[in-house]
């Protein structure tokens, strides 16, 4: 089941960064739940329709580590955006499984220096 669980998440990671869209869709569960300190999701499409914009500001993603269960996993990476009030942000992303596909997520950072980026960008 680890496997399993390893080769769902990587496919989302992976499809995630790329910008395929309906890829990372395969991954995830019909009933799924995403949490950040930002914002919070019912829906993989809600979850997902924010992609473009954010791999906008993204200009490369360092794995530090992986650790998988079977029906969990835990990506700890480093993402380099082209903001200068961010940099490099440490995160840690949560991953729920359920019958081999995602069914909740969540993103563990410090959204301090988000805070000013989300309010130029205003309500959505």
């Amino acid at each position: 089941m680890t496997t399993t669980t390893r080769a769902t998440v990587s496919a989302y990671h992976q499809a995630r960064l790329s910008g395929d869209i309906p890829a990372a869709a395969r991954t995830l569960a019909d009933t799924f739940h995403f949490q950040s300190p930002l914002m919070a999701s019912g829906s993989h499409h809600d979850h997902l329709s924010g992609l473009e914009a954010f791999l906008g500001i993204v200009t490369g993603v360092d794995l530090v580590s992986e650790l998988y269960g079977e029906s969990e996993a835990t990506l700890v990476y480093d993402v380099h955006t082209s903001l200068p009030t961010i940099g490099t942000q440490r995160t840690a992303e949560h991953f729920h499984l359920s019958d081999g596909r995602i069914d909740s997520i969540r993103l563990i950072f410090d959204a301090t220096p988000w805070h000013a980026v989300m309010q130029a960008i205003g309500p959505s």
